[in-house]
């Protein structure tokens, strides 16, 4: 069984509650009649009643359904609520029925439940029906104060406008204290969740680090043996010695790539990270990207007409855009179009592929570990560069494209001129 969502629980408990009522209503109208023998319009009142158990077998049914439970539909059933209860109260006495007073339940449950501005409307029909009442019922003798249908033709006995002073007085502090309350326990719930979801995040990062460390450690002794190997090997074909070469470019910007991971680290812990022109910056990546991937091909184009500003970039951090030029890259579909900008606050680097884009069953997890949108992989790459770009006070959004393929946009803040 699929666990119900708090908008369906808590329209469940509503059910429940109203079930518990009208079980309370049919004894009260079976005890006026048994009892009291009290002369109401007792087809009137069952067909309320009726009205309330076919509502409440609907709530039941669509609770079945995986229609999700929306605010205005919440409401319109506690409207419903409170509009049969106005009718019972009609015909047996008004105000001056000692239940007139549950017209506080499903307020309070507005207030609980629902934002501030339902629960306000909820309030003023509540005290509006109450008012009502008041002057327009049907009288039930057994309920009367003294003085009977005679006080009731004069006017409002003190007693009952006593008893709407209270309850207007109740409807306003539940709808001000009550409000303020469950908003801030939904607030601080959502804090307590965020939190939750970053300490979770934080520790992917520590796993994932860890593990590269040791990859880093392991990859040091094979790397050596092949930069050896790759040194000895001598061949008059044209051929295999542009393939040796090529795979000495590799070994060599692995050899590289290892040593930039223990001078970053190193430069991390004296917190040295002097800023670089972006586009010169970028630049330089992209050679070193050419070198990695031979056979992958871009366009950059630098659309801003002001300076270019400096950035704050770390090892990390680009190869964080190694990273996304990579899944680019691995789509097979071209040459990938960069567009560099920027403006007075932040910087903007766009990178579009020409390959399937996105499935629509992997966007919403695209960025947790583990998750590719790829046939090959370990779906860790797009997760550290966007745990990278946000430690840098930045932001990556990955979209379909319009025209195909899918955009990668990186936006980074500026170094300021005090840097």
């Amino acid at each position: 069984m699929v666990p119900l969502t708090a908008a369906k629980a808590n329209l469940q408990r509503l059910a429940l509650v109203r079930l518990i009522v009208i079980g309370g209503q049919l004894a009260a109208i079976l005890y006026a009649y048994a009892s009291l023998h009290a002369a109401l319009p007792y087809g009137a009142l069952l067909a309320v009643v009726a009205l309330q158990i076919a509502l409440n077998a609907f709530t039941f049914w669509r609770l079945r359904r995986p229609w999700p439970v929306t605010d205005p539909e919440f409401f319109a059933q506690l409207l419903m609520d409170v509009l049969s209860l106005g009718a019972l109260l009609y015909c047996s006495g008004g105000a001056t029925n000692p239940f007139v007073s549950y017209y506080l339940v499903p307020l309070s449950i507005a207030a609980t439940v629902l934002p501030r501005v339902y629960t306000a409307s909820l309030a003023l029909i509540c005290v509006g029906c109450y008012s009502a009442l008041l002057f327009f019922y049907q009288p039930l003798p057994a309920l009367l104060p003294q003085g009977g249908h005679e006080h009731h033709a004069q006017g409002l006995n003190p007693h009952i406008f006593g008893m709407w002073c209270n309850f207007a007085l109740s409807a306003a502090l539940i709808t001000y204290v009550v409000v303020r309350m469950a908003n801030a326990l939904r607030d601080q719930q959502a804090e307590l969740n965020l939190r939750r979801e970053q300490a979770l995040h934080n520790e992917q990062l520590l796993a994932v680090a860890t593990l590269a460390a040791g990859t880093a450690h392991a990859l040091g002794t094979p790397l050596t043996t092949m930069t050896v190997l790759l040194g000895e090997m001598d061949t008059s074909d044209p051929a295999q010695r542009a393939d040796i070469q090529l795979l000495k470019q590799q070994v060599a910007s692995c050899r590289a790539t290892l040593k930039n991971l223990v001078r970053t680290a190193d430069t991390h812990q004296r917190q040295q990270f002097p800023p670089q022109p972006v586009d010169a910056l970028l630049e330089q990546l992209l050679e070193r990207w050419r070198v990695i991937r031979p056979d992958a091909d871009y366009t950059l184009h630098i659309e801003s007409p002001l300076p270019a500003p400096g950035l704050h970039a770390d090892g990390t951090l680009q190869q964080a855009i190694l990273n996304l030029l990579d899944n680019g890259a691995d789509t097979h579909s071209g040459a990938l179009q960069l567009h560099l900008d920027w403006d007075e606050d932040a910087i903007t680097l766009r990178i579009r592929d020409r390959g399937p884009g996105i499935a629509l069953d992997v966007a919403e997890q695209l960025g947790k570990p583990f998750v590719t949108s790829k046939g090959k992989g370990l779906g860790l790459g797009l997760f550290l560069s966007h745990a990278t770009v946000e430690r840098h006070g930045g932001e990556i959004r990955l979209f379909n494209h319009p025209q195909g393929g899918t955009e990668a946009v990186v936006r980074l803040p500026r170094a300021s001129a005090d840097d």
